[in-house]
């Protein structure tokens, strides 16, 4: 059996389950029995309730506060073989090796199963495939090293070997992945236009609102870092008129949850469709302003107009360097048509 230990050196001042992410993404601690298994929040809580995580010994609660000197002790299962159902569902694969599979998620497909859906996921469709996933992602994520959200499309890299998952998997801790987001966005930030323009940086703190535990924010305090850099493609307006929309390109140095979503509506820029952070509304100034066709083809996105344009990575075997370019689904071209009738 996999185990992890860790020698606290001084008081972590967060809740036990976070300080144990927190520690094992930073690399402290010490494997023993295999190699280091990724983990995330979820699983942490997991084990915590399976009992498999003590203090000193003694079962630890995911609430408790740590103290300098204590020795924590993780230990893992081994993997299980995923007993979600195949399904034959067409997928746009992008690239495809013994390791490794790259595809142009479409939006409208959740990445993996939950407990309130078990199929009709990219898992399901996966495991129809691709004979063999890394078991590492556990019963309900094999071969999952990131996700996107259900209605953001596009580029998406899945593991087919554990020694693969885990390269992968410190990569992306290590911030060492292209990642560019196609935003199609209300308003227009300021700054100039066009594809070689310079870009702007966004770096705050990300979390869940403390007002609505469904959404993140922006924080204050708490939370955890996120860094986007955006670059204004095209803006878009009716002549003589401020810009309704604009079209970004925006790379992530983080990879958090909604992440794009939250720092674009921070500015005022929120995404066209979203339905969280930006659902329209007739009394709202930035959907009225929008030329009817325009509206027509944002109400006609299955959600946010959000797209993972370019994934780019060292191959985590080979390590070949490469990159990929998704296009983007026929909703968001439809959308980037009518815009484009009133490009400046």
């Amino acid at each position: 059996m996999t185990a992890w230990t860790w020698r606290i050196s001084e008081n972590p001042g967060e809740r036990a389950d976070r300080a144990l992410l927190h520690a094992l993404e930073r690399g402290e601690g010490e494997w023993s029995g295999g190699e280091p298994v990724p983990c995330s929040r979820s699983q942490v809580q997991r084990l915590i309730e399976e009992g498999r995580i003590t203090c000193d010994g003694a079962p630890l609660r995911a609430n408790a506060k740590l103290r300098a000197g204590t020795l924590v002790r993780v230990e893992f299962p081994p993997p299980r073989p995923a007993a979600i159902r195949a399904e034959d569902r067409p997928l746009d694969i992008l690239f495809q090796d013994e390791h490794l599979l790259v595809l142009n998620k479409p939006p409208g497909l959740t990445v993996h199963p939950s407990a309130t859906q078990s199929e009709g996921t990219l898992v399901n469709a996966l495991l129809h495939h691709v004979k063999d996933l890394s078991g590492i992602g556990g019963e309900l994520r094999p071969g999952i090293v990131h996700r996107i959200d259900k209605d953001t499309s596009g580029a998406l890299v899945v593991t087919k070997t554990d020694p693969a998952h885990r390269a992968l998997v410190e990569t992306f801790s290590r911030h060492a992945i292209e990642r560019v987001y196609w935003a199609l966005c209300y308003g227009a930030p300021a700054g100039p236009t066009g594809p070689a323009s310079p870009s702007a940086t966004i770096d705050t703190r990300l979390g869940r609102n403390p007002a609505d535990r469904k959404k993140m924010a922006v924080l204050k305090i708490g939370g955890r870092r996120a860094i986007s850099h955006y670059r204004k493609l095209e803006e878009y307006a009716v002549e003589g008129k401020r810009p309704f929309a604009s079209w970004l390109a925006v790379a992530l140095e983080t990879g958090r949850t909604h992440q794009v979503r939250v720092h674009l509506t921070s500015l005022g820029h929120s995404l066209l469709g979203d339905p969280v952070y930006g659902k329209p509304s007739e009394s709202q100034p930035k959907w009225t302003a929008l030329p009817r066709a325009v509206q027509e083809a944002a109400a006609a996105l299955p959600g946010q107009a959000l797209h993972a344009r370019v994934l780019g990575f060292e191959h985590p075997i080979t390590g070949e360097k490469l990159r990929f370019e998704a296009e983007p689904p026929e909703s968001f071209r439809r959308l980037q048509t009518e815009l484009a009738k009133f490009r400046g």
